[in-house]
């Protein structure tokens, strides 16, 4: 059971509807939940899925069922509603930014071609997915895997590109 568990968040697949791009899933944590009842055990599974076209485009869900499959594929679907579009400058990301969620804080800071994805096991498919391919992180405060992921995503929705921060104010790039 444990092993099939490891098994399955190991896994990254590829899905592509017609018309949709190609975005691929990465299985971050299952979670394992049991409600004990007259006769022993009952348990429920939840998973929290990250999907992403490594070109700017990632969402994340979180599915709950009483079998893992099941609580995966809920967690795709969800994640596939909530696709958002980050900005990118070339492999990295524009400028350093915090991201909070909860208890947890993650710095994300740009890095250097060639340095890699520094990151933690929860975060580093996420930036992967993202299309980042050099950034730095920290974390702060909580490790929840749920916090953390969600943590990165609101600090990835809040980067803005130099052309885009000119352009609401009103400015030209070169000035």
């Amino acid at each position: 059971m444990i092993l099939a568990r490891e098994r399955m968040v190991r896994q990254v697949r590829t899905h592509a509807i017609e018309g949709e791009q190609a975005f691929e899933e990465h299985v971050v944590k299952i979670y394992r939940c049991s409600c004990v009842v007259k006769g022993g055990r009952r348990f429920s599974f939840a998973a929290l899925v990250v999907i992403g076209d490594r070109n700017g485009h990632i969402g994340v869900g979180y599915g709950k069922a009483k079998e893992v499959p099941l609580s995966v594929e809920k967690g795709i679907k969800d994640a596939r509603k909530n696709i958002v579009k980050i900005s990118l400058a070339g492999n990295t990301i524009p400028h350093q930014i915090e991201g909070r969620y909860g208890a947890s804080r993650m710095m994300l800071v740009p890095a250097g071609e060639g340095t890699g994805v520094i990151a933690g096991k929860n975060i580093r498919p996420m930036l992967e997915l993202a299309g980042v391919k050099d950034i730095l992180t920290k974390a702060h405060g909580s490790t929840s895997p749920k916090n953390l992921v969600k943590a990165v995503l609101a600090g990835l929705m809040r980067l803005r590109t130099v052309e885009q921060v000119a352009q609401l104010r009103g400015v030209e790039v070169g000035q």
